[in-house]
């Protein structure tokens, strides 16, 4: 097929875009790590190799002292306290961080947890280091807290079109995920975003241009792998971009046919390949133009070893999303879906409901001869090689204070502003209004506001460092009484910024339509007002009257300084729509991919 050979052009011309040489292996390198990996695995039981397939959390900010209230979380889940008792007794190849189970609080604590993590899993069984991971996308979805850098997520990037500011944003969250021990990124997310109601996409994607996303695919997963030595995994395939079902809360049905799955949904996968990505990670979608069969892709042998495997080539490590998902759970018991995965082609099973049911179920898979054990070993060889490539073989203690230097270290924190300022998309100016002059002048903000980013006080803070007389007025989704608060103080200010997350989501986000009634409101007071996607830009449809209209992709500090950079002309707008606006009704297109106004600065 002609497919192949322009994944390793794209993969190529990415490379030579970053300046990144592939060096060749040494003679008998390859040879030699084979070994090493198959002498490992000849000393390890089949217990100790099944629980190398697995990942998943354990509760509690040190391996050997949670809190009593964790403590107890562990002992419902698996039956002992600790996560470094949880770690020895099922032998796991991994674990997964998450702020829910208290795991990820700072620099510091992060070394000293995954210390005793790694201290833990080399103590016990065959002693196989941990591969720790987290879902660091950035965006909507990052979980190290501050003072780890903060990008804006993948719609951003896709709006700056740059594939060398993909690659920085990898390296840079790679630095610091490897310098807290976490070794591998749940990143970046491949999924072609060509669906405006796709409820859980939506901005994790770069957008709906498969050419570009399969660009910037590559070029996050060279940074984080190349640029940093941290694993990369692509997802979610074989694409998560055109549905409006949540695989969390249902069982998503994409109608792609085989012809558009090529053209749409498999580029940015085929650019993952080429880059030499190290893992890939399924999705629990149903696409019956790929299998007929009603399952899963996570557990369809015909999308996993026919296409991933056959058709795009792939020999890496392939891990299933949450299999604690509904997506994954709806036709099969929670003891056959761990065994049914490995039949498909799975290697790394990611946070079962229950572990100690999908243990037993594929030891038992391998005691009834469903499952042969020639079968765990190809993925459990997978899974070292992986850990091998990444020097994890070969831990070590790592240096807490060290780990506090270069987390969200000054350079760090300028290329975020730097990659975040080509971003931002401006969509409306109809009468000119930006960029404003903002010194001396008095500006509300108002609008969503998130908890974790505080971005209405923090777009204030930046307009007042530049002169202006800024009021924070955080709405959120306003009731009656605090729409007209806001009113009332947009009547007393030159200019009223309001911020939108999702407003086109009257049904789920936005219920109601109370960001809506807001903006609707401070448009009839006459008075000057930007309205801001902080999030989907796809809110303009749905705001009737709006005449200046930018987008973020993003409520990040850094993206908050980037919008105040540009309300106030001290940079010019530079983002390009990476998906097309489509009308309330999604019939046409409102603003083409690729939209973006520009204007003169300084």
């Amino acid at each position: 097929m002609r497919t192949r050979p322009l994944a390793s052009t794209v993969a190529l011309t990415v490379l030579v875009a970053l300046g990144v040489t592939l060096p060749a292996a040494p003679a008998g390198a390859a040879r030699f790590a084979s070994s090493a990996v198959d002498r490992l695995l000849a000393r390890m039981t089949l217990p100790q190799k099944v629980g190398q397939l697995f990942t998943t959390y354990a509760y509690g900010n040190d391996a050997e002292a949670p809190t009593a209230a964790d403590a107890a979380a562990n002992r419902g889940l698996y039956g002992v306290d600790t996560p470094a008792q949880v770690v020895a007794k099922y032998h796991l190849g991994g674990v997964i961080y998450f702020a829910w189970t208290n795991s990820l609080q700072s620099p510091r604590q992060l070394a000293g947890l995954g210390n005793g993590l790694q201290a833990a899993a080399t103590a016990s069984g065959a002693g196989v280091p941990l591969m720790i991971s987290t879902d660091q996308e950035h965006g909507v979805v990052s979980r190290l807290p501050a003072p780890a850098t903060q990008f804006s997520g993948g719609m951003a990037l896709g709006a700056g079109r740059s594939v060398l500011d993909a690659f920085s944003t990898g390296q840079v969250t790679g630095r610091e995920l490897h310098a807290v021990g976490i070794g591998q990124a749940w990143a970046p997310v491949a999924d072609v975003n060509v669906n405006a109601a796709n409820p859980v996409i939506g901005v994790r994607s770069f957008g709906s241009d498969p050419a570009l996303a399969a660009r910037l695919t590559a070029g996050q997963v060279l940074g984080l792998q190349r640029g940093a030595n941290t694993s990369a995994a692509a997802k979610h395939f074989p694409g998560h971009g055109d549905t409006s079902t949540d695989s969390h809360t249902g069982l998503p049905v994409i109608s792609h046919t085989r012809d558009e799955w090529s053209r749409i949904d498999a580029p940015p996968f085929r650019a993952a390949v080429a880059a030499g990505v190290d893992a890939v990670m399924s999705a629990h979608i149903v696409v019956p133009a790929l299998d007929p069969s009603g399952d899963p892709a996570t557990l369809s042998r015909p999308i996993i070893t026919g296409l991933l495997r056959g058709e795009l080539g792939y020999q890496g490590v392939v891990v299933t999303d949450s299999l604690a998902m509904a997506g994954v759970r709806q036709k099969y018991g929670d003891d056959r879906v761990p065994v049914l995965a490995l039949k498909a082609g799975v290697d790394m099973l990611l946070m079962p409901p229950r572990l100690d049911v999908a243990f037993d179920a594929v030891l038992g898979a391998v005691a009834s001869g469903e499952l042969s054990e020639a079968r765990i070993d190809e993925s459990v060889r997978r899974i070292l090689r992986l850990k091998q490539r990444r020097g994890l073989l070969s831990w070590t203690p790592l240096d807490p204070a060290a780990a506090e230097r270069v987390v969200g270290r000054a350079s760090h924190r300028r290329v975020a502003q730097d990659v975040t300022d080509r971003t931002v998309t401006a969509i409306r100016n109809d009468a000119g209004l930006l960029p404003y002059a903002g010194a001396g002048r008095s500006v509300l903000v108002a609008g969503w506001n998130s908890s974790t980013y505080n971005n209405v006080p923090a777009l204030a803070a930046s307009l007042t460092i530049r002169g202006a007389s800024a009021t924070a007025l955080a709405t959120n989704l306003p009731t009656d009484a605090k729409i007209a608060e806001a009113v009332a103080a947009a009547g007393t200010h030159d200019l009223t910024v309001v911020l939108t997350s999702k407003a086109w989501d009257a049904a789920v986000s936005d219920p109601g339509g109370r960001q809506q009634a807001l903006v609707r409101a401070l448009v009839a007071t006459g008075r000057p007002v930007v309205v801001v996607a902080v999030r989907d830009p796809y809110d303009i449809a749905h705001l009737p009257g709006v005449t200046t209209y930018l987008a973020t992709y993003s409520y990040t500090a850094v993206a908050m300084e980037s919008l105040a950079r540009v309300l106030f002309g001290v940079t010019a707008p530079r983002g390009k729509l990476p998906v097309a606006i489509p009308t309330a009704d999604l019939s046409t297109d409102l603003y083409p991919l690729g939209h973006g106004l520009r204007w003169a600065v300084g």
